[in-house]
């Protein structure tokens, strides 16, 4: 049996088949249980961006997950164009599968112009290659051995990691492609949004001391700002995150995604964490 390639399959679902006039179908790729939120995240980019003027950029999503997403199923998007101003370009795309929303998203795009800069300093980490492979981690803690997950992006963890011990929910990793895509501006962006979605709820986990096997996690929503071209190629990208709140089951989660020392995004989510029941 022929190998996939994690990075090609990902590209291949980000190719939407147009069905009609603000109407896309994607396919939701091969795996078991439950759809990442990233991959639909990523394809509700890819077909709002598909009904926007190509000059004018991504800089804003804000998305709720209504239900989880299956494999099993494609996924069908439709598209509301709210606003075409001069400036700002604003759209709307729920997700359906088998006849249910299981996705809306709200995203803005803008004309370049120029203007105020500033941003905080990335935070310091160890070099990729000195940190813990994400996946080898996650299956040493819950005894698995090798039996490790195949995705388009490598994650490693960029501190010492001690899921089982409590905590600052404070968090920092390197994550990057396996491999170079296309340099399409509205697909490195898609790819950077299905990055995003990564290790966030681990974040807010953490100070209780929830590992893998330990807890039930689950987006409830998500929003990623862009804030200046980039490429995403063979280089690693520095995640930072941290959680300063949770209550009732629910922590709020604010990243940094950092590429060769800019901060070329923002992300803020709000993830369900319930401790897990013999």
């Amino acid at each position: 049996m022929t190998r996939r390639d994690p990075l090609q399959t990902l590209l291949a679902c980000l190719r939407l088949e147009t069905l009609d006039a603000d109407l896309y179908l994607g396919d939701p790729g091969p795996g078991d249980g439950r759809l990442f939120g990233g991959m639909v995240a990523a394809q509700s980019a890819i077909a709002v961006g598909m009904t926007v003027e190509k000059e004018r950029m991504l800089h804003s999503l804000h998305a709720y997950f209504l239900r989880p997403g299956r494999h099993d199923a494609p996924i069908r998007f439709v598209v509301h164009r709210i606003r075409d101003g001069r400036s700002f370009t604003t759209r709307r795309v729920v997700a359906h599968q088998a006849g249910e929303a299981i996705f809306n998203l709200a995203a803005s795009f803008a004309l370049p112009e120029p203007g105020i800069e500033h941003q905080d300093p990335a935070p310091q980490a160890p070099p990729p290659e000195q940190c813990e492979d994400w996946e080898v981690a996650r299956s040493r803690v819950l005894g698995l051995g090798h039996a490790w997950r195949e995705s388009a992006a490598e994650v490693r963890i960029a501190e010492v990691h001690h899921p089982e011990k409590p905590g600052p929910a404070r968090q920092t990793i390197w994550v990057r492609l396996r491999g170079t895509p296309p340099d399409d501006p509205l697909l490195q962006t898609a790819l950077l949004v299905y990055m995003s979605d990564r290790t966030l709820a681990s974040t807010a986990a953490r100070p209780h001391g929830l590992p893998w096997g330990m807890r039930m996690t689950a987006s409830l929503d998500h929003a990623v700002w862009i804030h200046r071209p980039f490429r995403l190629d063979d280089r690693w990208l520095l995640y930072a995150s941290e959680s300063p709140a949770a209550f009732a089951a629910r922590g709020i989660i604010f990243g940094g995604m950092f590429l060769d020392g800019v901060r070329v995004a923002s992300v803020a989510q709000e993830a369900l964490i319930r401790v897990k029941k013999d």
